[in-house]
């Protein structure tokens, strides 16, 4: 049994959606890494020097290409901008730019195979060309180029050499048909080349190589395999980019080669599987069962049709666990994962599948996620049984399940002190919102009575202008010994004052109220009364004279407020 590899993986992994212009870049990092690091990736991806380049967007403001994203306490998901204050805008009307957009954008073909009605959809970017089309399209059908009939290019597109951005296909998506070429010129041709010593081929190059299939010679048939049906159609495009894509058309294949029973494939990038199998409450974690599939093995066959697709090892990977897969038959979909092995195994394990032979795969690798690192607990072989391959898989979920139960353990405990700490957050917050509403209720208070001191104080300042005023407004008082009559006054205040003064007879009853109104008490507020006989002099007419009031020579009147 391999030895147990334990490799250092990274605590968490970020998502940033960068935005620049009319263009968008995702960047994966882990939270180990610093500004400066998104920084260089976006001066590969977008060309803007990292000194003419301004990051924004981060909710703490501003940050140095020092800071290590760890400290920012970041979210899974970001978003943010890139300013560039000191590079000219693009001019929308040059060609040049229009043409490096174009080089930058991706082109969906979905190419009919005529002969076998069946369709793929390949992803290609702009700068790749249209003879890199057709040798894709030779490992998908085994048409050599130069016996592909197509239909559906642009006029425009006269040269194979020519990118796919200048062609003129339609964007984002266009249409195309291959199917094989057939005259007499290509029959006496493949005759010719049927007669030809078969080691002629490792001498040649271009299309040559590409007919080696054509001489009757088929690897299945070599190794002993039951079918060269098999080997028609690739596991995998060379030189997959999208991961996704590349294990859309692994599924297909490896179902039209082994059947409809078969482990669940993970139809993703592996960075996605290792977020569905790890990155998820410890109660749902799974295992993560790495596929490494290689046509040019004599295993292969008979691990896939005979193991893999047998119903108990089917079933257990279902239930327990995540199951990726990649063909490395292509040298470069082989340095592709080794590129990925060493990013998230380490060297070590990168190392071990690179000195892998042949006739040694294909390869099954178990791997467990842990708290700081990935822990690759087996590397399976093809030459194995399936009696073995269960044993190996049920040894691995002992372990994961001893670990699991750890983790669900620390996790709990950790929820119990976040709840404890929510309920502690909770209680301060509604202990400050009641602080809060207290001090807004207390100004509203001080504010009111403020509102109110001030009308009294309106109120009390218009009363004493009003009250000098009437005073101002008095006629002298009159001397005793006056020749007119005079009628003296005597009016008793609610307090028990009493306010004496002389008046003309002839004087009008509102000079009587006014004089009353300028000692602080208005006609409107208070009721001016006699005695006997009790009457309410306020009731009566203002203009007439004391005399016709009868109050003359001199009369007693109180004071009392009205209610």
């Amino acid at each position: 049994m391999p030895s147990r590899q334990i490799v250092e993986r990274q605590p968490r992994m970020l998502d940033f959606r960068v935005e620049y212009r009319d263009r968008n870049v995702d960047v994966v990092l882990e939270d180990s890494c610093t500004v400066g690091e998104i920084k260089q990736i976006l001066e590969n991806e977008l060309q803007i020097p990292v000194s003419k380049m301004l990051l924004k967007g981060w909710k703490t403001g501003d940050v140095e290409d020092s800071t290590v994203l760890k400290s920012l306490h970041l979210p899974k998901n970001n978003s943010l901008y890139v300013l560039t204050p000191d590079l000219p805008p693009p001019s929308s009307s040059s060609h040049s730019g229009a043409l490096q957009e174009s080089l930058n954008q991706n082109f969906m073909l979905i190419i009919t195979h005529r002969e076998v009605q069946r369709e793929y959809n390949l992803n290609f970017s702009g700068s790749s060309t249209i003879q890199e089309v057709k040798r894709n399209v030779y490992d998908l059908t085994s048409i050599p180029v130069r016996h592909q009939l197509w239909e559906g290019w642009p006029t425009s597109a006269t040269d194979d050499s020519m990118c796919l951005a200048e062609s003129g296909l339609s964007y984002p998506c266009h249409r195309l048909t291959v199917g094989r070429r057939s005259s007499p010129a290509q029959t006496r041709e493949q005759s010719e080349e049927q007669s030809t010593d078969v080691h002629m081929v490792s001498d040649s190059d271009g299309d040559d190589f590409e007919d080696a299939t054509e001489f009757g010679v088929d690897d299945g048939e070599v190794f002993g395999m039951a079918s060269s049906a098999l080997r028609k159609s690739p596991m995998m495009p060379e030189n997959a980019e999208n991961e996704g894509d590349a294990l859309l058309q692994f599924t297909a294949e490896f179902s039209s080669r082994y059947g409809d029973c078969h482990p669940v494939f993970f139809i993703g990038s592996l960075e996605a599987a290792f977020q569905e199998a790890f990155y998820v409450k410890a109660r749902d974690r799974k295992l993560l069962a790495i596929y490494l599939h290689h046509d040019e093995s004599v295993l292969t066959n008979v691990f896939c049709s005979q193991m893999l697709c047998a119903e108990s090892i089917v079933s257990y990977l279902s239930q327990n666990f995540i199951t990726w897969a990649w063909d490395l038959t292509k040298d470069s979909n082989r340095a592709r994962f080794l590129t990925m092995c060493n990013r998230h195994f380490g060297s070590v394990v990168a190392q071990t599948i690179r000195t892998q032979k042949t006739d040694q795969f294909p390869l099954f690798l178990i791997i467990m996620g842990k708290r700081s690192s990935n822990e690759v607990l087996n590397v399976i072989q093809g030459n194995t049984t399936v009696d073995e391959l269960m044993m190996r898989l049920m040894a691995a979920m002992e372990i994961f399940t001893a670990q699991q139960q750890e983790d669900i353990k620390d996790e709990d405990e950790r929820e119990a002190r976040e709840n404890v700490k929510r309920e502690q957050d909770e209680a301060y917050r509604l202990s400050l919102e009641a602080d809060r509403a207290k001090r807004e209720a207390h100004e509203r208070e001080m504010a009111e009575q403020f509102r109110l001191e001030q009308i009294r104080k309106e109120q009390e300042e218009e009363r004493e202008a009003i009250r000098l005023s009437l005073e101002q407004a008095l006629p002298p008082e009159p001397k005793e010994e006056n020749a007119e009559p005079v009628s003296k006054l005597r009016i008793r205040t609610p307090s028990g004052e009493f306010l004496e003064r002389r008046f003309l007879a002839s004087s009008k009853l509102q000079i009587v109220f006014d004089f009353v109104a300028s000692k602080g008490f208005p006609w409107d507020e208070y009721k001016l009364l006699s005695t006997f006989p009790r009457r309410d002099v306020t009731q009566l007419d203002p203009n007439k004279s004391l005399l016709e009031v009868k109050l003359f020579p001199q009369e007693t009147l109180f004071l009392e407020a009205k209610e």
